[in-house]
């Protein structure tokens, strides 16, 4: 099942942010650090997810290095689809995509499934992940 999330984008805070998130509402919380897919050094958030009791996703980020020109605290969420129906998200992105400003192409990324941002006509910022398929078992 695909699922629709929000995601908020933080200046350097949302490892405490989604900490505070996971005190108010429970539930498991998973980061990982920019650091660990390929910049060295760079421990801000390059993905933090909080999955709670009740059933709703919440996720965050910081900003990638060099992309706080344009970061207005109030105006750093964005509408995450994701899951595994590769078929399904990519014709959602297809459609989201007429008359939007793509900021990065839907395609595969290094931590192995295929992700892309854009800002759609009416100013609403999307992000597309596909999950690449698991592993199959070793005999």
């Amino acid at each position: 099942m695909a699922k629709l999330n929000p995601y908020l984008t933080f200046d350097g805070t949302a490892r405490a942010a989604i900490e505070f998130y996971a005190a108010v509402f429970g539930g498991h919380v998973k980061v990982t650090t920019f650091d660990e897919f390929g910049d060295p050094g760079n421990h801000g958030v390059m993905h933090a997810q909080l999955d709670t009791l009740e059933g709703f996703t919440l996720m965050a980020s910081d900003l990638p290095p060099g992309g706080g020109a344009d970061h207005v605290v109030g105006t750093n969420v964005a509408v995450s689809l994701s899951g595994m129906e590769a078929d399904l998200l990519r014709e959602y992105w297809h459609r989201l995509s007429s008359g939007a400003t793509v900021t990065l192409p839907l395609e595969k990324q290094m931590w192995g499934d295929e992700f892309g941002m854009l800002i759609d006509r009416f100013g609403v910022h999307w992000m597309v992940n596909i999950a690449a398929a698991p592993a199959a078992a070793a005999p």
